[in-house]
């Protein structure tokens, strides 16, 4: 199940579309009937979770607090119990996204796309901390926004 919390009133988020669009992503992934929280906040908000988590003190476009923090990329989680087939939970700044989308070129629910696939692949142990990580997981990104655009 994916749950949508819109805890921000600044931005208007079509949360029916970002289930349906997320819902794609997990089904493009194999994995469909995994549960994923997504909560749509404020630069202050995750400033906050920012700041704690990962000891940086601005705000963010999207934060990724996977469930399973020991996967690989590329390896399957293993379900043992129902509460294995929790993926994890996203957290995005709308505020900062809002900003951010023109900057790249793209508009609000382009950019909102690409931080779902981008936010997904992170809770499913794909990383960009050094190079070849990167390269990894934007091939992955990549291949996952040509398919559902298909």
């Amino acid at each position: 199940m994916i749950v949508i919390k819109n805890k921000q009133r600044l931005h208007k988020i079509d949360t029916k579309q970002v289930k349906e669009i997320t819902q794609k992503i997990l089904d493009l992934l194999d994995y469909t009937n995994f549960d994923l929280g997504i909560w749509f906040t404020t630069n202050t908000t995750i400033r906050k979770y920012n700041r704690t988590y990962r000891n940086k003190d601005k705000p963010t476009d999207i934060l990724s607090f996977s469930h399973h923090p020991e996967l690989r990329p590329g390896k399957r989680i293993q379900v043992h119990q129902p509460e294995d087939k929790n993926l994890g939970d996203l957290i995005i700044s709308a505020e900062y996204l809002k900003k951010d989308a023109p900057l790249w070129h793209q508009t609000f629910e382009e950019r909102l796309v690409i931080l779902l696939i981008h936010g997904i692949c992170h809770l499913l142990g794909y990383d960009h901390e050094n190079d070849q990580d990167y390269k990894i997981m934007k091939k992955k990104e990549t291949l996952l926004l040509k398919l559902l655009k298909k």
